[in-house]
């Protein structure tokens, strides 16, 4: 048979089932038995059967599209201000500084593993400005996605808040930090801050120091809260600081200021891996030996702790699992299953490698 041909009874007709059963695994109705819905599925892939989407959204009012919405929180720049369009330079520039980060690229890749499976599929948007997230608005407004992911990069984000104003479905990685009656997934970053501190005691290192992440953002925040506490408790009243921004560059800059101050550290706690990177990276041109004269603990577990020299003892968040919960979750709110907002918070975990 052509693909174009194949119809629900030839796929129920290849699985043993009613033509109604493989009706509600193809819209996702959660009262079927999970052998059952395996069955119908490995029955799609092999006919090779693709719904009619536009019969599909005509019955039940969803379009099967999400809205993966990378958000910022700055305003109109004078170009949108003129002609009401994004300015392309601002824009730009957000979008190279956020997809220089692979953690992004690990959220994208849960994501799709989340949506793929049940032919739902994201749209990829990007809200540096405020004329930006109008625009994502309008796009949800007008039914052209069902709800939004939404990742923020800054704490002023006011999208999650606009989206609850709204009435439309949206999830965030993250808690937002403002409060906002939003769903959300979440790392139990002060668990991941304490670890990295009880790891470095455990190597020997007494003369600590940690650059963190932006203190306006809930994860800078509860990173440096576990790490300081954990050398409070081991006895330590003091612990030197230096801010970054998540940026390779901003690690290398702290690290400076952490060294022209304090010159005999033997240890840091960076939070983030590409921040571990500029510190190694700073260490390394100045002569320092990682970890002999200086233990360097990061924080993701992404790509770059592997491609760092050394490879990186980090503390990982499983970025993916969590990219796809947030899915989920949407796709729970869509669908009626949840009505109330929602946390999901994941356990961190120490990975070590060479740079401690």
């Amino acid at each position: 048979m052509e693909r174009q041909s194949l119809t629900l009874e030839d796929v129920a007709r290849e699985a043993g089932v009613s033509r109604a059963t493989v009706s509600r695994v193809i819209n996702g109705v959660r009262n079927v038995d999970p052998a059952i819905r395996d069955v119908v599925r490995e029955a799609i892939e092999r006919t090779g059967y693709a719904p009619n989407r536009a019969a599909r959204s005509l019955v039940t009012r969803r379009t099967e599209t999400i809205a993966l919405v990378i958000s910022g929180a700055g305003e109109e720049s004078e170009s949108e201000r003129d002609d009401s369009r994004p300015g392309d330079g601002v824009r730009n520039a957000f979008a190279a500084r956020v997809f220089a980060d692979p953690f992004f690229g690990r959220v994208i890749s849960g994501v799709v593993g989340f949506l793929r499976p049940r032919s739902m599929h994201p749209v990829l948007m990007v809200a540096e400005s405020a004329a930006a997230r109008k625009q994502v608005t309008e796009f949800l407004r007008q039914g052209s996605a069902d709800g939004a992911l939404v990742v923020s990069t800054h704490a002023e984000d006011p999208l999650p808040a606009q989206l609850v104003a709204e009435g439309l479905p949206a999830v965030c990685f993250a808690r937002p930090a403002l409060p906002v009656p939003i769903s959300y997934v979440d790392l139990a970053h002060r668990e991941g801050g304490r670890l990295a501190a009880e790891h470095l005691l455990a190597r020997g290192r007494r003369r600590l120091a940690t650059v963190t992440g932006p203190l306006d953002l809930p994860a800078g925040q509860e990173r440096l809260a576990g790490f300081r506490e954990a050398l409070e408790r081991a006895g330590t009243a003091y612990v030197p600081i230096a801010e970054g921004a998540f940026t390779r560059e901003s690690g290398a800059a702290a690290m400076a200021e952490l060294l022209a101050e304090h010159p005999g550290l033997d240890g840091v706690f960076v939070a983030n891996d590409l921040m571990a990177q500029g510190v190694c990276e700073l260490l390394r041109e100045r002569g320092g030996e990682v970890p002999q004269e200086v233990a360097v603990v990061g924080f993701d577990d992404s790509s770059v702790a592997l491609t760092c020299r050394p490879p990186l003892t980090t503390v990982r968040q499983p970025v993916e699992e969590m990219a796809a919960a947030m899915a989920r979750l949407l796709h729970e709110h869509v669908h009626g299953v949840r009505t109330e907002p929602t946390s999901l918070i994941f356990e961190p975990e120490l990975v070590v490698r060479d740079s401690t």
